[in-house]
């Protein structure tokens, strides 16, 4: 897996976007469906300038959109950037396991010739 700089760029966003763990609560809740940001505030005990914020910073990292209905402003989780992220991941788990396979191999060996 080869990123450019502009798919390391948006992937370092968004796992900097998940760091909280309000903004990992709010795409939580999004997995639902679509919810007002009102609905989204009322599990957590900060202000909402301060789930605005959050909100905000998902969004700039491509994981939610907004849009405004009247006085409500949606949330909508998007796919893309997850997705993104679990190919990312994937990469390295299947990476770290071969590695590790290898070295398991590697010590039967080293067990089987001391014997």
């Amino acid at each position: 897996m080869v990123n450019n700089g502009d798919d390391r760029s948006r992937l370092n966003g968004a796992f900097a976007a998940l760091a909280h763990p309000i903004r990992r609560g709010i795409l939580e809740q999004l997995t639902a469906g679509e919810s007002p940001v009102g609905e989204l505030a009322r599990r957590y005990h900060v202000t909402a300038p301060a789930i605005t914020k959050h909100v905000k910073i998902l969004e700039e990292a491509g994981l939610l959109s907004r849009r405004r209905e009247g006085q409500t402003l949606w949330c909508r989780a998007e796919e893309a950037p997850m997705k993104e992220m679990a190919a990312w991941i994937e990469h390295y788990r299947r990476f770290w396991n071969g590695r590790l396979d290898a070295l398991e191999q590697y010590l039967k060996q080293q067990r089987t010739k001391k014997k």
